[in-house]
């Protein structure tokens, strides 16, 4: 390492001693913010500093003594909230010796960044029903601290301030215009100049997509912006944006849906340019051909937008994908960054969204620098000189049974990427995956479903689906070779941004989806990051060799960070798996719950959390007489309204309850927790709206043969291991 690095290591071990001060306040400011890098010991927003690079210039854990990092504390995170145990996917906030981060539901934890010691905690009082109306969880992905005040969203749409020092709720507002319809929030708010900025999840039920401006001190509204018209027929556009998104819709656009846009990401604002840039979502429903037939572009789907975080107003906006048909979005994390681009200095915006283009864009003035392809895709051609995708017909043929890559699952979500200033590269979670796609003869919309008009086909889904499916699938395939299987698989990547290519990759498995979790890089050459099934690994930033690795026990998705109190350095991560998990995942085999836990130099083992017990499949009521034909309509039934969440497979647990192998104490309950809303309050509602009486006994007839089947295979598994006594 150079000699002025080593220096750079030594001032910032001086400001340490005097920046950390550890009065729990949380006041950050906006001059504090801005000189973030004199305070390096600190963690003061999801990215660090307004660039979000994820990228901290700690030094004191580098390259060449991280395999002496270990345990430091552990903060348990477990739920209040039902026996659930929900996916951590926030990124933890250092301010002054305390570390807050949010968890499901939208709770927030403020502990001793030292010691993991307590110091409050926040658990909002959430209508528990609106877990049904989340797509993917009730999940939350990270609170901002800002003048002695924590904000963080609610699930159920309400956007918090609580005192930092204390936990105490300040004020509480509620930001969804429509409760009709199935509006959530999972992601976190961003402070921009004197407002704070809330979006909202739900365009996979049909919403209209928004973003709401609050003032700081009092929450109340300053402004509201919209990423998609309306109805042309309820009254004018709301501005001049709507206006001009407005011409890119046709006159059979089916308004009724909402057309989706949600802003469900991160977002991110420039003090420099005074400019708030927001990723919006996908479309609803998925298909054009439903939506809007005429093929317009459909802004702001899929877009990157400036906003004027004064007045809200539209000031550039860059759109990805036109005519979204796959479910992608613009919602993965931006980062900003000053690059050297053909002889000169540029102010871009990096985006590594779901379509698997890398984006380097002008933050100044939206346009279009580079996009290259980080995995395969076939969604699009190309792009012009414009940065317009080119369609690729053979992708959205309404007609046929199209091979599309990537899947809706996408090249690269939420999780999120980092740079490193010091070697050039971005380092970014990827999944590599393909999907069948086609398009629904007939849709629909309905509130209480995720809105469709396609029939996305995906590898590690096969095991759901009926022989005929099956055939389809991999007929299909082998109709075309010019693509890769579409089995999935994960890696850790680095990316140039400048030069437009891959440096190094690492592979994380294969069909093993919700492994790749976020990344943090730092000054010390290293790239750390978490996966699915438990451990946390650090990288040479340089070259992708894994130097170290950490077993957990717990899932990783969320990113670490690292900060330093009294000139020691720590890395951190809050784990705790998702709630759909793959065939590797760690709660296979430990306990899953929230975890905070800490590492540093000369630190511990780890502790793990308890195995997870093996448990025979209980009977099942044997005076339940199973009528085939009831049992198939209740697999249609359970396809449909009960797999998202509860699954079907025991070699892929969720965090659910297991529903064939329910208790008779379940059984006897089923009806009045399905139809009767008896378990409402922490997380599962009725579903007496879609569902009769008569559908339920169809759904425990399909269960209980399950049940039964599966209690079969268990004895003959049994039968078949030969007794100690009789092996040789």
């Amino acid at each position: 390492m150079s000699n002025p690095m080593r220096f750079a290591a030594l001032l910032s071990s001086l400001l340490l001693a005097c920046s950390v001060g550890g009065d729990g306040e949380g006041n950050v400011d906006l001059e504090r913010w801005l000189a973030a890098d004199s305070e390096p010991g600190q963690w003061m927003s999801l990215g660090r500093t307004w660039r979000a690079e994820r990228f901290s210039p700690l030094q004191e854990i580098d390259e060449d003594n991280v395999s002496d990092v270990g345990f430091a504390w552990e903060y348990e995170v477990r739920s209040r909230r039902g026996r659930v145990e929900h996916g951590q996917e926030a990124t933890p906030i250092v301010v002054d010796g305390v570390l807050y981060a949010s968890g499901p539901w939208g709770s927030v934890f403020a502990v001793d960044a030292r010691t993991g010691q307590e110091r409050w905690r926040y658990d909002p009082d959430v209508d528990g029903s609106y877990n049904r109306r989340a797509c993917c969880d009730v999940v939350n992905r990270g609170a901002q601290v800002w003048e002695g005040r924590v904000y963080v969203a609610t699930l159920d749409g309400h956007l918090v301030a609580l005192d930092a020092a204390t936990g105490r709720e300040l004020w509480k507002i509620d930001t969804i215009e429509d409760r009709s319809r199935f509006y959530t929030i999972t992601g976190p708010p961003q402070v921009a100049g004197d407002v704070v900025v809330i979006g909202n999840s739900g365009a996979d039920f049909g919403v209209r997509g928004y973003v709401t401006a609050y003032d700081l001190a009092s929450g109340e509204q300053r402004w509201r912006f919209y990423t998609v018209p309306s109805d042309p027929a309820k009254g004018p556009p709301e501005n001049a944006a709507m206006e001009l998104a407005l011409e890119t819709w046709g006159p059979d656009t089916d308004w009724e849906s909402g057309l989706g846009g949600t802003v469900w990401g991160e977002m991110t604002y420039d003090p420099e340019l005074d400019l708030l840039y927001v990723g919006t979502g996908n479309s609803s429903p998925y298909s054009g051909w439903h939506r809007d037939p005429s093929q317009g572009d459909n802004l702001f789907l899929v877009s990157i937008l400036a906003l004027d975080p004064d007045d809200g107003r539209l000031v550039w906006h860059y759109q990805q994908v036109p005519w979204e048909n796959w479910d992608y979005n613009a919602a993965s994390n931006m980062i900003l960054a000053e690059l050297e681009i053909e002889g000169r200095m540029r102010s871009v915006l990096m985006q590594a969204p779901k379509n698997g283009v890398f984006y380097v864009i002008d933050r100044r003035t939206g346009e279009f620098i580079s996009g290259d392809p980080f995995v395969f895709i076939n969604w699009t051609k190309g792009l012009d000189a414009q940065g317009r995708a080119i369609p690729n017909p053979a992708a959205t043929d309404p007609e046929k049974l199209a091979v599309v890559f990537p899947s809706l699952n996408g090249a690269h979500s939420w999780e999120p990427m980092a740079y490193n200033p010091t070697t050039g590269l971005v380092y970014i979670p990827v999944l590599e995956e393909g999907m069948m796609l086609q398009h629904s003869a007939e849709y629909s919309w309905e509130a209480s479903e995720m809105s469709g008009g396609i029939l996305p086909l995906l590898d590690e889904a096969l095991p759901y689906y009926d022989e005929a499916t099956r055939a389809l699938y991999l007929d299909t395939l082998a109709a075309h070779p010019e693509t890769p299987a579409l089995r999935s698989e994960e890696f850790l990547i680095a990316w140039d941004p400048v030069a437009r290519r891959e440096r190094w990759r690492v592979s994380l498995g294969t069909g093993t989806a919700y492994q790749a979790g976020g990344t943090l890089t730092t000054a010390g050459n290293l790239v750390v990051q978490g996966t699915g099934s438990g451990q946390l690994s650090f990288y040479r930033a340089d070259t992708g060799e894994r130097l170290h690795q950490i077993e957990l026990g717990t899932g990783i998705m969320a990113a670490p960070i690292s900060f330093a109190i009294d000139g020691e350095q720590y890395i951190a991560v809050l784990a705790g798996g998702a709630a759909f998990s793959s065939p590797l995942a760690a709660r296979k085999r430990y306990e899953n719950y929230g975890r905070m836990l800490a590492f540093k130099l000369g630190g511990g083992p780890t502790p793990l959390p308890p195995m997870r017990a093996k448990e025979r499949t209980p009977s099942p009521p044997a005076d339940f007489v199973v009528d085939d034909a009831l049992a198939d309509r209740g697999a249609a039934h359970y396809l449909r309204w009960c797999i998202a969440c509860h699954m079907g497979s025991p070699d892929a647990p969720s965090a659910y309850p297991d529903l064939f192998a329910m208790r008779p104490e379940a059984h006897t309950a089923f009806e009045s927790i399905v139809l009767g809303g008896a378990l409402s309050s922490v997380g599962m509602a009725s579903f007496s709206d879609v569902l009769t009486p008569e559908d339920v006994v169809a759904i425990r007839a399909y269960l209980i043969r399950s049940q039964r089947e599966r209690i079969e295979l268990e004895s003959s598994a049994s039968q078949a291991v030969p007794s100690k006594e009789s092996s040789p």
